[in-house]
């Protein structure tokens, strides 16, 4: 497995690691178009999930429409198949400023961090794009998976809890994308295995800036929240599961 220093301090934070049976799925070259078609989605819902973290409780309002325009091209071409490879080829930089509400309690660190994440999830959308019209695999509509939703059920309802449980989530997500990019590299072609190790290290990273903002804004211990998501992504990763995605849990047959 590459980059094993890289790859420590995450494997000691998820409670469990992929199932084997998902990786002898997930290396069936009849399987690559799903995990990349879900792999662009997963991109964009990456980015998408922080820019409403930030519309909701960050930027000012002006600021919140900046950032929902930056994403419609990419939204657009997801859901409704509109615009082309080249169209996105110059889309993933934001050209203004973005600023924090006058009464925001979370500051520009929630933003600097957020800011970065989006840049860089929505470049790997267009890389996975990329990707996939090399290979002449078409594009098609995804449904969601169980994993994000099965995490999110388990997030509070009152604040700043519920903030502080999105962010745990949002940990444990990059943090199993980076363990499954890992684990899936070395059993892929080598340009595929390039592009997925090449991912680690930004997964690596969005995975620190979520656990540090949630404690930032926790102020608190709050290692029996971290501890009970943990448990409740390791179930949705380890029992069985009939809809293969690339967060999927062990497959079965249907």
């Amino acid at each position: 497995m590459p980059s094993q220093k890289l790859l420590a301090p995450i494997l000691s934070f998820l409670k469990c690691e992929t199932p084997n049976a998902w990786i002898d799925e997930a290396k069936k070259p009849e399987n690559l178009p799903i995990i990349l078609r879900d792999h662009l989605a997963c991109e964009l819902k990456a980015g998408q999930t922080a820019m409403h973290l930030m519309r909701k409780y960050a930027v000012d309002k002006k600021s919140g429409q900046i950032l929902a325009d930056w994403f419609k091209p990419y939204e657009g071409y997801l859901y409704r198949q509109e615009g082309d490879l080249q169209s996105l080829a110059n889309q993933d930089v934001l050209s203004k400023s973005v600023f924090p509400k006058s009464n925001s309690e979370y500051g520009q660190d929630l933003i600097d961090k957020m800011v970065l994440l989006i840049k860089e999830e929505l470049h790997h959308f267009y890389q996975v794009l990329e990707i996939m019209a090399g290979r002449n695999i078409a594009f098609e509509n995804t449904s969601a998976g169980r994993y994000a939703k099965g995490m999110m059920t388990h997030v509070t309802t009152h604040e700043p809890d519920t903030l502080i449980d999105k962010l745990i989530c949002g940990a444990y997500i990059e943090a199993r994308s980076c363990e499954r990019f890992a684990k899936l590299a070395p059993h892929l072609d080598d340009d595929l295995n390039k592009f997925y190790t090449s991912l680690l290290r930004s997964e690596a990273r969005h995975y620190q800036d979520y656990l540090a903002l949630a404690e930032q804004i926790a102020g608190k211990d709050i290692s029996d929240r971290i501890a009970h998501f943990g448990k409740v992504e390791a179930d949705l990763i380890s029992t069985p599961d009939t809809d293969f995605k690339f967060h999927s849990g062990s497959p079965i047959k249907q």
